[in-house]
């Protein structure tokens, strides 16, 4: 489990959500690594395994508490990006802004020098930043410090957060190379520094309004869960799922061109595992695995900072009203990632403002996400009218074949119910 803590954090990198935390990382080129480099990723690490486990805890003053963090830190960053792009008229209009700007970035100041705590302030700020792609193991780590000891979660999260540090690290000796050779260029510092705040205010200004999930979502970057899965099934094989209980959509095609019918199941029973153990629902009554029987449903795993989630969402969406008529329920598993994630509050606003008119059950204590054994966000489970599993997908795309897969379990259904008849007077 930590070898996979560490290869996860590592693939990070690869990941679009790390892009909005890029542009303040690449500003430390060319620093000293035991007096700057070394204290800002050590501040990483620590945020990032500080706010990790407040995403495990229950508390409702801890969640409030790394909102706030979240706050300072994005004004914190915010004044690092002015004291890179204002000029000497501009910073004597905001001298005490610049200043500290300046002091955090270990330039000189009216004779004050950074010292390598800024420099972990710094880092700790980026850290409440950063919030890494979920991939399967990410959500093994979640789902495992869920239901352990917090030293053990601590240990899972830090192990992670280390192993984005090393990609990070690399990306900073990447941006020094750059910036030397654009100095040999003759390209004028002011102009770089111009360039790198206009850059971090951006950043800081797209996360505050939560703009980052539309800029960085589809930023064309490559994807790491084929190499996460791969790496959970040589060094996690224990870890249970109910996928063996149903077929992967790369099944459903091979059956629908060859017109094969019915359906080849497991030898599991292949149940819809309970939905029991959410915190509470929206847009619905509670629901059971019980009481869905008759429907074609589709359990859909997700997250609202989820950039894969959000992309796949206008199709769910389009599924559930296309199909709903004839008995067709999409139940959205909210299951957090992220401290911010797990305010009902937040999840409430973000459900309306997305347009979600289906039932969403809040999964704070990942017990669902347990009961399926789930490792991906999002992730979509499909249950025919009997209650049995019959088809998963993970990530992105295939949304032609998730229709025509609704369809026919929808037809199925209707073939197996016998006609409604009328009776005379």
């Amino acid at each position: 489990m930590l070898l996979l803590a560490l290869f996860g954090g590592m693939l990070t990198i690869f990941s679009p959500c790390i892009l909005p935390v890029i542009p303040l990382v690449f500003a430390r080129g060319g620093r000293s690594l035991v007096r700057e480099t070394a204290p800002m990723l050590a501040g990483l690490v620590l945020a990032f395994t500080f706010a990790a486990l407040i995403a495990t805890a229950t508390a409702h003053w801890l969640l409030v508490a790394n909102e706030v963090g979240r706050n300072v830190a994005l004004l914190l960053l915010g004044v690092i990006g002015v004291s890179l792009l204002l000029d000497r008229v501009a910073e004597r209009l905001t001298r005490p802004a610049t200043r500290l700007g300046a002091l955090l970035l270990g330039r000189p100041a009216d004779g004050v020098t950074a010292s390598p705590g800024r420099h972990v302030v710094v880092g700790l700020a980026i850290g409440l930043l950063w919030a890494p792609c979920a991939g399967p193991i990410l959500g093994l780590l979640i789902a495992a410090a869920a239901t352990a000891s917090a030293p053990h979660a601590a240990l899972l999260f830090l192990i992670f957060a280390l192993g984005a540090a090393m990609s990070l690290a690399l990306v900073i000796s990447f941006g020094a190379r750059l910036l030397a050779r654009l100095r040999a260029a003759g390209v004028a510092e002011r102009a770089v520094r111009r360039t790198l705040g206009v850059a971090t205010i951006v950043t800081v200004v797209a996360l505050f309004f939560g703009w980052d999930r539309t800029l960085f979502a589809r930023g064309g970057v490559v994807q790491t869960a084929s190499a996460e899965e791969a790496l959970v099934r040589r060094l996690a094989p224990e870890a249970r799922s109910v996928v063996t209980a149903s077929g992967s959509l790369d099944d459903f095609a091979a059956e629908e061109a060859a017109r094969t019918a019915p359906i080849a199941l497991a030898t599991s029973d292949g149940g819809l595992p309970s939905l029991e153990g959410g915190t509470e629902w929206l847009n619905s009554p509670a629901l059971t695995s019980e009481s869905l029987r008759g429907k074609v449903v589709l359990v859909d795993f997700w997250t609202f900072a989820c950039y894969n989630c959000l992309n796949a969402l206008p199709h769910v969406k389009e599924l559930y009203a296309k199909y709903k008529d004839r008995g067709f329920v999409v139940i959205g598993v909210h299951t957090p990632e992220l401290a911010r994630e797990r305010v009902l509050s937040n999840v409430r606003r973000e459900v309306v403002s997305l347009g979600i008119d289906y039932p969403v059950v809040i999964d704070n204590d990942s017990r669902i996400w347990r009961a399926f054994g789930n490792q991906y966000w999002p992730a979509a489970y499909y249950a025919d009218a009997t209650g049995r599993l019959r088809f998963h997908h993970f990530g992105e795309g295939r949304y032609d074949e998730q229709d025509k897969l609704v369809a026919r379990l929808l037809d199925e259904r209707d073939a197996a119910t016998p006609p409604t008849t009328g009776r005379k007077r």
